[in-house]
């Protein structure tokens, strides 16, 4: 179909996994077509035909093909009223912004698959490189995203009591840092407003584990 919503993903991919969950909260039905990139299957050409970068996600939707994250999340935030993914006033929008930012445009991109395998191929020890690359990296910028939640305008999510932007980016970094073992214990919101996602459909069914299945 033409106007077919397909979501090319990988199910590991943090901003794979940030549009699932903001396509799950609109309750917007979608076809998952992975892409492995363990198999580099996105720098084949048919991904490339999809998107010149190499990346996902990819978004085919309302006859149009999207690509980055965040700019994906926006257009869905634009185009389907209500959707609550960015506040309605300039300050806030703003805020969840830069909130987003800092974890899409901050930590995730030193920490993707291309400069992993950099890291490894250039290290004396490549896995123990790897370890100590996502600690520090991912350590330090959620250590300065709890920070910035040290601010009157959070509430029980990053902004407010509604999930925004700022959760989708959230919840896949935490979910990285649990995986590498970044200790999190001078984190309190972020693991707070982590838990309180968890127990809400449109992230649950967007988790990796789900999404693999």
């Amino acid at each position: 179909m033409a106007n077919e919503t397909v979501l090319y993903d990988y199910w590991r991919s943090s901003a794979s996994y940030r549009v699932r969950i903001a396509l799950n909260q609109l309750g917007e039905t979608y076809a998952s077509v992975p892409v492995d990139l363990l198999a580099a299957a996105h720098r084949g050409p048919e991904h490339l035909a999809r998107n010149p970068q190499g990346l996902v996600p990819v978004l085919d939707i309302d006859g149009e093909r999207f690509t980055q994250s965040l700019a994906i999340i926006e257009y869905l935030a634009e185009t389907r009223e209500g959707s609550g993914f960015l506040p309605a006033d300039t300050v806030g929008r703003q805020r969840v912004r830069a909130l987003s930012y800092a974890i899409a445009m901050d930590i995730h991109p030193v920490c993707n698959l291309g400069v992993i395998a950099y890291v490894m191929a250039n290290a004396g020890d490549g896995e123990a490189a790897r370890q100590a690359w996502m600690k520090k990296f991912i350590g330090e910028g959620l250590a300065a995203v709890e920070r910035m939640l040290d601010h009157p305008s959070t509430g029980e999510f990053c902004h407010g009591d509604r999930q925004t932007m700022a959760d989708f980016c959230l919840v896949p970094q935490v979910y990285n840092a649990r995986r590498w073992g970044v200790d999190l214990s001078a984190c309190p919101r972020i693991v707070a407003i982590d838990a309180r996602c968890a127990q809400i459909e449109a992230f649950v069914s967007a988790h990796p584990d789900r999404a693999k299945s």
